[in-house]
């Protein structure tokens, strides 16, 4: 049976969906005013895991990852850039879905943007004014109470006197209380006229919180099972989301049953022992780390360590996660890439246990790395094409080993140096160096290839293979 830790209890809990065997999932997903870094990388890569697991394991998964195409950074890029909103936000929205794809990544059922959801956010808004739960201020926000909910504090467990208004709330004139948050945000004469809506409350804006209730509300229900995203959202966001949600239900009212079941939340990455973010400047983008290496060496690194734990990112980290992906990947080589069904089904449980176990991917490969060994050591054929599609079919479920042995292998990356054309040509000199019995100059070409990074397997029967180091 899946356990999932859940932050709102902190506690493991055996996994029941609201309905027996599908699963509704709402991500908070990027603020598209600038290319996607390697922190947003580990959200999209970690619940990507996440559904391919529930999937494999049978559930029907409605996955939502939302959108923020408004909001006061991209606001301040498309005046700098002196360009429309939507023309600056469709372009990274592009440039988010490119790495998607690169990165191997299942695309989510829906994908719904802020700005689309607009009189969602407005009924939600209006609905806790009517229930006491928000006001609008002086100055022409709307801002939501939080001393009105009895349960504010319950997902980052502090008390309401020890919070502090978090990033991204701005604590203006207009608020009764500074632990308030704006729900709606008045226009402002300055601000350009494709980021205002009409509304109740005269023109203006949603608040950053607001979308996600109003979002997932729509497509999900009121009532979900998982809701995922980075720490650092754990407080204000999702916080705000539960107040929010909760107080449109319920108002300061007894709650029945909660917005969310499942709250979970992947760590952080760090260099340098610092959270990597933009505001530390102390990122690497997604496009950039990928000009140096496999995508799926990204993808291997993220989930060499357990989901909840922060990770230390340096190229070091990625070589030694590369290096774990050519054992895999040579393993899968000494059969020809055609995979059957036949599945063994006692390494097929080892790795389900260690994936349950709320979703230990470090235990998982663990169990991967054993039956390679299991796989070199054993000598009858058909046996070793069951352990063979064991591991292929394992390694896929959390979206690993989809590449050909060859095609990885042989892959590198613009630093590798020779182009496997180039590499041909050297093996086929070597192979006629041989024919010639020259075998000094056979061995002088090996040496040649080994100095670039490239690794040559001669074959029973004179067929010669090659891989970068």
């Amino acid at each position: 049976m899946l356990s999932i830790y859940n932050t709102l209890s902190r506690t493991k809990e055996v996994f029941k969906p609201i309905e027996p065997g599908k699963v509704n999932m709402y991500v908070c997903g990027m603020t598209v005013y600038d290319y996607c870094h390697l922190g947003h990388a580990r959200v999209m890569i970690v619940f990507d895991m996440v559904v391919r697991w529930l999937r494999a394991s049978g559930y029907h998964v409605n996955y939502v990852r939302n959108i923020t195409d408004i909001d006061d950074k991209i606001i301040t890029r498309a005046i700098e850039n002196q360009e429309p909103i939507a023309t600056l936000t469709q372009r990274f929205i592009d440039a988010m879905h490119a790495d998607a794809k690169t990165l191997n990544l299942v695309s989510p059922d829906h994908e719904p943007r802020a700005t689309q959801y607009i009189p969602q956010m407005q009924g939600l808004i209006g609905r806790l004014i009517e229930r006491e739960m928000a006001y609008q201020g002086d100055d022409g926000d709307v801002n939501y109470a939080v001393r009105q909910f009895p349960g504010y504090g319950k997902l980052s467990g502090k008390s309401i006197d020890e919070l502090q208004a978090g990033e991204r709330v701005a604590i203006s004139g207009g608020k009764r209380d500074p632990l308030d948050f704006v729900l709606w945000k008045s226009a402002k004469t300055e601000e350009p006229h494709d980021t205002r809506w009409a509304s109740p409350w005269g023109e203006g804006r949603p608040g950053w919180h607001i979308e996600c209730s109003a979002m997932s509300c729509e497509l999900l229900g009121q009532h979900f099972d998982i809701h995922g995203g980075g720490a650092d959202l754990q407080f204000p966001h999702h916080e705000n989301e539960i107040a929010q949600s909760e107080g449109a239900m319920y108002g300061s009212g007894t709650i029945d049953q909660p917005f969310v079941r499942y709250w979970m939340h992947n760590g952080h990455i760090r260099v340098n022992q610092e959270k990597m973010s933009k505001s530390l400047g102390n990122f690497f983008l997604i496009r950039d780390v990928l000009a140096q290496f496999d995508p799926e060496v990204v993808r291997f690194f993220m989930l060499k360590a357990h989901y909840r734990s922060p990770i230390n990112y340096s190229d070091s980290q990625l070589e030694e996660a590369r290096t774990g992906l050519i054992r895999l990947y040579t393993a899968l080589s000494e059969q020809p890439s055609i995979y059957g069904d036949q599945l063994d089904a006692s390494w097929k449980n080892q790795f389900a246990q260690a994936m349950n176990d709320d979703f230990n991917t470090p235990e998982a490969l663990a169990v991967l790395f054993e039956l390679v060994t299991e796989i070199h050591k054993t000598q009858d054929v058909e046996r070793k094409q069951e352990l063979l599609n064991t591991l292929h079919h394992l390694g896929n479920t959390i979206g690993l080993l989809y590449q050909s042995p060859q095609q990885f292998l042989q892959g590198g990356t613009p630093k590798a140096g020779l182009s496997p054309e180039q590499i041909e040509q050297k093996i086929a000199a070597r192979q006629a160096a041989k024919e010639a019995k020259n075998f000094a100059s056979a061995d002088a070409i090996r040496n040649q290839l080994l100095e670039e990074g490239v690794i040559l397997e001669d074959k029973p029967g004179g067929q010669t293979t090659w891989r970068r180091a």
